[in-house]
């Protein structure tokens, strides 16, 4: 694996996967195996921007349903993955990796409030940009901040480190004649309401042209995989 497809890339790594078999909190076996996935892209050239989602501590539609306003209950969902990006930039110094979190609300005791031309500056140090509180406003998904912010910094590929292997026509857990897509156009995946991201993320991945990959971080060594450009999981286009 020593070509590289994807130069600049935006990972969106789920909360639920950094708390491992106890479903809540976080799992530093499983922060350390990310970051170390991490350093090898890093240390192949790879310019890396990383979102992380925050359902390990609060899911605001999930969690807040019925209980709260939804404007503050994603409003905890923001601070979830500030908490999430805090834990592993940490723990990508400790990998001998050079991190920056940049929040889209300012809070300067904990991040350096996020400008795409911060990001630009520390992505082409060559330091990986953790991109935390979402898009700044409820009602957004992490996945749509994580397609916002891809779009942004002009990434090669958003890379959606997901539970399940690659995007399926229904849940192959309960299913067990879902179809298993390898390739997929956004038209597609939208006509057949294919439940990869939601469907603002995918939207704004198709009008801006972005390709997206979804597949499984359980999957050995999946991230430098995708990177490398070997099919794994499911590779999403407007044309292929």
């Amino acid at each position: 694996m020593n070509t590289i497809k994807y130069k600049r890339i935006l990972l969106k790594v789920s909360g639920e996967a950094l708390a491992g078999d106890a479903r809540r909190g976080l799992d530093f076996n499983v922060i350390n195996s990310v970051c170390q996935s991490i350093r090898q892209c890093n240390q192949m050239g790879v310019q890396v921007g990383l979102v992380i989602g925050a359902g390990n501590f609060w899911r605001g539609v999930k969690d807040g349903a019925d209980k709260m306003q939804r404007s503050h209950a994603d409003a905890m969902g923001m601070l979830g993955t500030v908490m999430n990006a805090i834990a592993v930039a940490d723990a990508l110094e400790k990998n001998g990796v050079e991190a920056r979190v940049l929040s889209a609300v300012e809070m300067n005791k904990f991040a350096e409030y996020y400008t795409r031309d911060l990001a630009e500056r520390y992505l082409n140090e060559g330091k990986v940009v953790l991109f935390a509180a979402g898009t700044g406003n409820p009602y957004f998904s992490t996945d749509t901040g994580a397609v916002l912010r891809g779009v942004e910094i002009e990434a090669d590929a958003v890379l959606m480190a997901k539970n399940v292997d690659a995007i399926y026509s229904a849940d192959p857990e309960k299913d067990p004649n879902a179809v298993r897509y390898t390739q997929l156009t956004y038209a597609e995946a939208l006509a057949k309401n294919l439940k990869a991201t939601d469907i603002t993320a995918m939207a704004l991945a198709m009008d801006n042209d972005m390709t997206m990959v979804c597949f499984g971080m359980d999957e050995e060594n999946s991230i430098m995989r995708v990177v490398c450009g070997e099919q794994i999981g499911t590779t999403v286009k407007n044309n292929f």
